[in-house]
Order: structure tokens, then sequence, then C-alpha cells
């Protein structure tokens, strides 16, 4: 179900609010079906996404493999007013916030990135499938590992994040959702938090975007192919950049630019990412690419989201601060940030 509020107070005074609760089957795809509904640049999406289990994982005792039929669910397509190709659509998180007090999560036999994989295939037994649930602490903010061998137990940050948004895929592809690329997909970046923007290049008319994929934290790489896995709900503001392309993924944060690569191997996601940042700071500074490139060598960082996934994930970061100022599309993701900043 949608509905639509208009704010007739405060500073986001005629904001758009759009609210919905996902109905019907669950979506497992970017492209190929039609939109749930319709957002214009300047709305704020409030709505609802599911675990990457689909909520069927709820104890130690439900084995993913037993009890779900597909994994990595998510909540769209939403077509945004005016979306063409060659445009940028920006969606920054104002809120993601867990749904429920638990976390799930798991290892499998042939998924991960220390186990033998159908692409990677070896000689030694396959991993154990094996379940563990978090307590998750919304008043302190911790999410409570507990070992399933020993009495081990300790409480680490709750950061919550979204493991996988994106937009249609171009020439009419369907891309299963656990797959990340230049669309966006199955990310897996702990980057993607709320207070930051996320920048995706449009290749469909109406952008057709849709997100999900909640941990409750996830460390850089996620090993094991699984993070802290939580349905979560979710306040998102909207915006268009019109006849301005994004070749890959790109996130804002208050202090940082970050370009996110997804290839198979490691080496290739790295060096997209890389050169995807070089190039956008020599549109945002004017510097010559080698410049850039230098001081992206300097300056930069650089850390894996997945390195479990069917494409792994690389991203590239460097401090706005060393820009000296450049303003990336326009100042969108503070005019975002302003827009929501009552919202919270």
């Amino acid at each position: 179900m949608t509905t639509t509020t208009t704010s007739a107070s405060g500073a986001n005074r005629g904001v758009r609010v759009i609210d919905h609760q996902p109905a019907g089957p669950a979506l497992y795809t970017f492209g190929g079906v039609p939109p749930v509904a319709e957002i214009r640049p300047g709305d704020v999406l409030r709505t609802f996404t599911e675990d990457c289990f689909g909520g069927a994982v709820r104890t130690v005792d439900d084995l993913p493999s037993e009890v779900c039929a597909q994994f990595n669910p998510v909540t769209g397509p939403f077509h945004v007013v005016g979306a063409e190709p060659g445009d940028t659509l920006a969606l920054h998180f104002a809120a993601i916030a867990p749904a429920r007090d638990w976390g799930m999560s798991a290892t499998f036999p042939h998924f991960g990135a220390l186990t033998s994989t159908h692409t990677t295939p070896t000689l030694q037994p396959p991993l154990e499938e094996r379940v563990w649930q978090y307590d998750l602490n919304l008043q302190t903010g911790t999410v409570r590992y507990a070992a399933r061998r020993s009495d081990f137990v300790v409480e680490l940050p709750l950061d919550a994040m979204l493991g996988t948004v994106g937009v249609a895929p171009a020439h009419g592809e369907v891309r299963q959702s656990i797959v990340p690329d230049a669309h966006g997909g199955n990310l897996d970046t702990p980057q993607l938090r709320p207070g930051t923007t996320l920048y995706l290049g449009v290749n469909v008319p109406g952008a057709l975007f849709a997100l999900g994929d909640g941990h409750a934290r996830q460390g850089h790489g996620e090993v094991c192919g699984v993070a802290v896995e939580c349905a979560m709900h979710v306040t998102v503001a909207v915006d268009l950049i019109k006849q301005v392309a994004t070749p890959w993924p790109r996130i804002e944060t208050d202090t940082q630019l970050i370009s996110i690569g997804a290839a198979r191997p490691l080496e290739d996601a790295y060096r997209i990412s890389q050169q995807d940042l070089v190039g956008w700071v020599v549109e945002l500074t004017g510097l010559e690419l080698l410049d850039a490139y230098q001081l992206v060598s300097q300056a930069g960082q650089a850390a894996p989201g997945n390195v479990c996934d069917p494409l792994y994930t690389m991203h590239a970061a460097i401090d706005t601060a060393v820009l000296r100022g450049a303003t990336a599309y326009g100042g969108a993701h503070r005019r975002l940030r302003a827009l929501v900043r009552p919202m919270r």
C-alpha cells in the first residue's frame, strides 16, 4: 500500500512524503517488472525492507537452505518522474533503522570468501551450514555476538546500512538482486549508512530503483558472505540531476567522496573504483589527469565491500577537504541532507 502526505509545517514545509508498505510477491531482480509507486524529485520515501532471508530465518535451527526459496528481496521498483537515460539519481538516506530487535547470520557450504565455490572449486569438504542469532539493543546501539560452540559473547556497535540499492540496468537487462554492477545492486559497502547520498546512473525511463538487504552491521569484505541480516525501516530523499551521467555507483558523505567498482577478479573491481574516482576528481577540480591520479594515489583510501557475491565490490574514497571545497553534483548531498534533517 502506498500513501502520500505533504508536510504543512516546519523546515520541510511542502515536502511530499510517500509511505509505501510492500505487498504482493517479493522482488528479487533489478529490471523487468513494473513500478509499485511513483516518486517525484524532492519527495521523501518511507518504506520497509525485509532481510535477505525474507524473514524466514528466525532461530538458529532455521537453516536457510531449508526455509528460503530465494535470497535478497528488495522493495520497489519506484518510478522517478522525469528520469531519463543519461541522468543521475540521487538517493539520500535519512534513516535506516532495524525493524526488529534481532538479526541473523549464517555460513553456507559453497558461499563466502574462505570456502570452495562453483567458480573456485577445491578438494576440501564444504563448510557446515550454520546460523547465528544476534540480539539488537536499540537503546544502547549494540549488536550482541554469541559463539555457537562456546560461551564467548561480545557487544559490537550497531551500524545499520543497506546492502542492496540499485536501478534497472540498461538495454532491458534483468539482473538478480544478489549481483552488484554498474547499476548498483548488491554493493554490500558499510558506507551506505544513514547520512549518506548514493548516486546512480539512470539507464531506463523512470530509473526504477529498488532497495533492501539491511545489515545491522557488516565487516569490510563480508568475508563469510552474510552480514547481521535485519529488516529495516528506511527513509530516503530522492532527487534527480538532469543530463549528468554517472558511470559507476558513487557515495557522498559529509567528509568523503566514494567510487564503487564491481567485477571479478577483485583486482578489476579495485581498478574500476580507482579509475572512476580519479575521473571524478578531474571533473570536480579541473586537475589534469595525471595530477589527479597522483593526488588520489597519495590521499585516497580503499576497502572491499564484498568478496563473496557473483561480482566483488571495492570502493575508493578521498576526503573532500583534500579537494579544496569542490562541490559534487551541484551540492545535491547538502541540499537533501537539509531537506530531511527535520524528519530525523
